[in-house]
């Protein structure tokens, strides 16, 4: 297996108060072949490539994504355009989004709103770009499937080197103390996001750095994975109790007593109230999608 060299964290900030230091690329070098993970939004690809050509990346091998949201994987066939002898690996059955992204457009434009706008839209991907996930194993690149921020999620581990996207929460830097919160969009699925964090959880002896999508590079592993896994399943308990079947649906004042909640009962939550105005206002409007997706898994099992 090829020694594991640290990844590099490229910024990929967008215009807009509250978005510095929240999107990320990796860059990640295994022997004589050059990776990113999560190449960002459409919006930031120039930047992306002028960064990697300052690290000197004058070819760029492997596109890998966790998933497919704009913000991790719309600028890929930019990406692509700029180096056109990458292979872009991604959950296979979400490749034809890729290839065909009018309806990822359209269906981002309707859950983000003018945050699609902000990230830009994506450009199609040319069929035979595709590898298969497999061809990454003579890297000594492993695959984990964890559908469960998104069906078509997946982590890639590279010896102690998990690149977790978001399978584990996020987080948010500049804090005083540590601060994670879930990232839960709709369609939600506890027992599918858990399994997930537990399928990372038993590879987890093995681990020793975790680089997140949003946002960062962090050591202890197993106690981080725990932590998130605890944290959302606490989170829904909380929406929980706060809500009733038949009458679970997103509104200001759930959203402000579940946050008021969550600030007395989590400590991982709790440096939300030092973060800055611009930073509360970009987590509020996340934070919105989370208690959206965990209303969701609540009423489907109301149903069930």
């Amino acid at each position: 297996m090829s020694a594991v060299s640290n990844p590099v964290l490229i910024d990929l900030d967008q215009p807009r108060p509250g978005y510095h230091h929240f999107i990320s690329c990796w860059l990640h070098r295994v022997g004589m072949a050059t990776l990113v993970v999560d190449p960002g939004p459409a919006s930031t690809v120039d930047q992306l490539v002028e960064e990697l050509r300052c690290h000197g990346v004058d070819r760029l091998d492997w596109i890998l994504l966790t998933h497919i949201h704009l913000d991790h994987g719309g600028g890929t066939g930019q990406l692509c355009r700029a180096f056109p002898e990458a292979r872009v690996v991604c959950y296979e059955p979400a490749a034809k989004h890729l290839i065909q992204p009018d309806r990822l457009w359209e269906g981002s434009l309707q859950v983000l709103g003018d945050k699609a706008l902000l990230f830009g839209k994506p450009m199609s991907v040319s069929a035979e770009r595709f590898a298969a996930p497999t061809e990454l194993i003579e890297l000594g690149i492993e695959t984990i499937p964890t559908p469960g921020h998104a069906p078509h999620h997946q982590c890639y581990i590279h010896g102690d080197l998990l690149f977790a996207g978001e399978a584990a929460g996020m987080t948010c830097p500049g804090t005083a103390s540590f601060y994670m919160r879930p990232a839960t969009p709709p369609r939600f699925f506890l027992d599918v996001a858990t399994a997930s964090i537990d399928r990372l959880l038993a590879r987890a002896v093995d681990l020793k750095r975790a680089a997140y999508a949003h946002y960062g590079l962090y050591e202890d592993v197993p106690e981080l994975l725990a932590a998130a896994r605890a944290q959302m399943i606490s989170w829904v308990e909380v929406i929980d109790g706060l809500t009733a079947p038949g009458r679970r649906s997103w509104s200001v004042d759930l959203q402000q007593r579940t946050v008021a909640r969550l600030l007395e009962i989590d400590p991982l939550f709790a440096p939300f109230k030092d973060l800055n105005d611009d930073l509360r206002s970009r987590e509020l409007d996340f934070f919105r999608n989370t208690l959206e997706g965990m209303l969701g898994w609540l009423d489907y099992r109301d149903r069930c």
